[in-house]
């Protein structure tokens, strides 16, 4: 048994831990951003858990534009120090430095999957005829409106079935071949700790 008998388990425990967190603040941010509705319970939720380290970040943090620039902050330092205890852990420690950059790559990936499989599920629960007024499926609709209008307009439904959602996840996953590859190279992030 070497050290990484107990690294890799330590090492996912981090990435778990945090990352879960950090998804949880960019949902709020993409949340306000898609004009959700916040008395959702699944909003509630979101808010709850990140309220209490929002909260005084904000006396600090304008928001711009009406958008919740606090949880997005806080969701980078989040980041950066995952991505950091993450490299003192694998023995990266004079690269450590670089965790900050490292967690731009990370958290953009991290949005345009959170649209993905927002949109994937809302595809799903779309065939077997969901309650309109479930929580999650309101959710889901606000969260993704943003993206499915615009490419609903420019593909209309084709003889009852819509092509849109297929529109938006080729338009998030050819987002991700052509952002992803020049951050990774501009803030020198090593792809197996980013992605």
């Amino acid at each position: 048994m070497g050290a990484s008998y107990f690294t890799n388990p330590i090492i996912f425990l981090v990435k778990t831990l945090f990352g879960i967190y950090v998804t949880l603040l960019v949902l709020r941010f993409l949340l306000q951003w898609a004009r959700a509705d916040f008395h959702n319970p699944i909003s509630q939720f979101v808010v709850k858990l990140t309220g209490p380290v929002l909260q005084p970040v904000r006396r600090f943090v304008p928001s711009i534009k009406g958008m919740d620039t606090s949880s997005l902050l806080v969701a980078w330092v989040v980041k950066s120090i995952e991505l950091l205890v993450i490299a003192l852990l694998l023995g990266a420690s004079s690269l450590a430095w670089l965790a900050p950059l490292w967690a731009i790559p990370a958290l953009v990936k991290l949005v345009l999957n959170l649209f993905l499989f927002a949109v994937l599920i809302r595809v799903i629960l779309s065939w077997v005829n969901p309650d309109p007024y479930n929580p999650a499926v309101s959710l889901l609709g606000r969260l993704t409106d943003p993206l499915m209008l615009p490419a609903r307009r420019l593909m209309p439904p084709i003889g009852g079935i819509d092509l849109s959602p297929m529109v938006v996840m080729i338009v998030l996953v050819v987002l991700q071949m052509l952002l992803l590859p020049p951050l990774l190279a501009l803030t020198l992030a090593p792809a197996e700790l980013v992605i």
